[in-house]
């Protein structure tokens, strides 16, 4: 039986909040110089919205903004994010290497899913060699729906992926599980929500907590 986890990042295997207030500061301060915006970083909104793909993150937080003018401010984002974590700036949670040598000793594959965008991921897996376990990573660009449950789709069919779990912090991870057959996982981290998580079928509070989840996850067939 081919067996796998499929991992969030933001929030479940890097902990954003480290280098999220400094980027998105960053980024708006260059707003501010330009006239585009008065007063602080939307963080608290931007923290409420956390696991939703980037173009609706701005289009909540800069609704007056045009596409262009929300695609510039993307880039510059994903720039002061990319630059935080080369610095060492951010870091994994707790856990998570030991937690994937035990799922690599217990035959699971691992992929990572994400609402982050490819340059994004990219970084934090080589900053981290993440590949020493992780056998591919999708971003939600690939998917034209930005439908976090099609990425998922797309990866079990494609890996022929019988059973397993999907491992997240938001409603959009819990989804992506329960829409495809699979357990769903949910991390009371930093971003998650207590009505999100729910209606997880399992909830953790560290990584390494789903060693007691593996046995759950032998016969759960993808359906």
């Amino acid at each position: 039986m081919t067996k796998a986890i499929i991992f969030d990042m933001d929030g479940t295997l890097f902990q954003t909040n480290q280098i999220l207030e400094a980027s998105l500061e960053d980024t708006f301060q260059e707003l501010r110089k330009i006239n585009k915006w008065e007063g602080a970083a939307p963080l608290a909104e931007y923290q409420r919205i956390m696991g939703v793909p980037l173009p609706k993150v701005w289009e909540t937080l800069l609704p007056e903004f045009t596409t262009y003018e929300r695609n510039e401010v993307d880039a510059l984002f994903l720039d002061r994010l990319i630059s935080n974590i080369q610095y060492g700036r951010g870091s994994l949670y707790p856990g998570v290497e030991e937690t994937m040598e035990e799922l690599n000793s217990q035959g699971f594959s691992m992929y990572i899913a994400s609402n982050g965008l490819k340059r994004y991921l990219k970084t934090i897996v080589e900053y981290y060699h993440l590949d020493r376990w992780v056998s591919q990573t999708y971003s939600i660009e690939q998917i034209d729906s930005l439908d976090k449950s099609r990425l998922v789709q797309e990866i079990i069919q494609k890996h022929a992926i019988q059973a397993g779990a999907v491992v997240g912090d938001r409603l959009s991870d819990i989804r992506a599980a329960k829409e495809n057959g699979f357990t769903a996982v949910g991390c009371r981290f930093d971003f998650a929500r207590e009505e999100e998580l729910a209606q997880a079928d399992e909830v953790i509070e560290d990584l390494r907590d789903l060693k007691q989840v593996i046995p759950l996850l032998e016969g759960t067939p993808y359906s």
